[in-house]
């Protein structure tokens, strides 16, 4: 019964489940500022401003933040940002988690030290009791790789080779999950472009006020459209800059843990 609920238990992998409650929350988060604080206040300051230009007509209306994003394709590139930003913390958590390993003394070898194809059940031993999530990470996984190798090919070489091949798929592993986080970079500054042609068709579609002299509804759809493409392509800078911290992130583990490998494992392998 145990091994039927672990089942169970895993047959939804807990990053999708994480991956949609963050949405979820994301969606609740930022909707919610928009219904009680964004349109509200930029409502407030669009009537201010017309009440002021009616007044004088020189009047020049300052930008305000709440005008800028009130419109619903910035809250869903906003919705997409914190999306995109929940799932690059909880990878950046992960990789976090894994260089802690690095600190560990996983193979017990003093200098000078060797290690012939003999010895490798003993060295595996510590690396295999380790719980069951951190023997998953890289460097436990690539130093019994490294091991099993040496105790059945006594190929020195071929451990080397092993061990690059580990780091090269978790590089690969990596840089695929991130996919979903590319999309959403790709996306924003589209959703951004989408507002610009609904502004755009709506100004176009108030032409005829604006000959007869009234141009408030033709300036107000322009600023739909310059707006949403100004807070797309901003947000989109910031969440680009983000991923490209995560990728450095991931790649100097894939990097230390080959070099802990190296150093710690593969040259002390030795045959007689």
């Amino acid at each position: 019964m145990q091994e039927v609920a672990a089942i169970r238990r895993n047959s939804i992998p807990f990053e999708f489940l994480f991956q949609v409650f963050a949405l979820v929350i994301s969606v609740i988060v930022v909707h919610g500022m928009y219904v009680s604080v964004v349109r509200p206040k930029a409502a407030e300051v669009m009537a201010e401003q017309r009440a002021q230009m009616e007044i004088d007509r020189d009047f020049v209306p300052e930008r305000s933040i709440y005008v800028l994003i009130r419109d619903f394709e910035q809250e869903t590139c906003f919705i997409l940002m914190l999306w995109a930003m929940a799932i690059m913390g909880y990878k950046a958590a992960g990789a976090v988690r894994e260089r802690k390993m690095l600190l560990r003394d996983l193979v017990p070898v003093n200098e000078g030290m060797s290690i012939l194809p003999e010895d490798t059940r003993q060295f595996s031993r510590p690396v295999q009791a380790l719980p069951a999530a951190e023997r998953d990470t890289l460097l436990p996984r690539a130093l019994l790789t490294g091991l099993h190798r040496f105790r059945s090919t006594r190929n020195i070489q071929d451990v080397s080779t092993s061990i690059r091949t580990v780091c090269e798929a978790e590089s690969e592993r990596l840089d695929s999950e991130l996919s979903m986080v590319r999309y959403i970079a790709w996306a924003i500054p589209s959703i951004g472009f989408i507002g610009t042609v609904r502004g755009i068709g709506e100004a176009l579609s108030q032409a005829h006020q604006a000959v007869e002299g009234n141009i408030s509804g033709v300036t107000e759809s322009l600023g739909v459209a310059f707006n949403s493409t100004f807070v797309a392509l901003l947000l989109s800078i910031v969440l680009m800059f983000l991923m490209h911290q995560l990728q450095l992130l991931q790649e100097r583990l894939v990097m230390e843990a080959q070099n802990y490998c190296d150093d710690r494992l593969v040259q002390h392998l030795q045959v007689r």
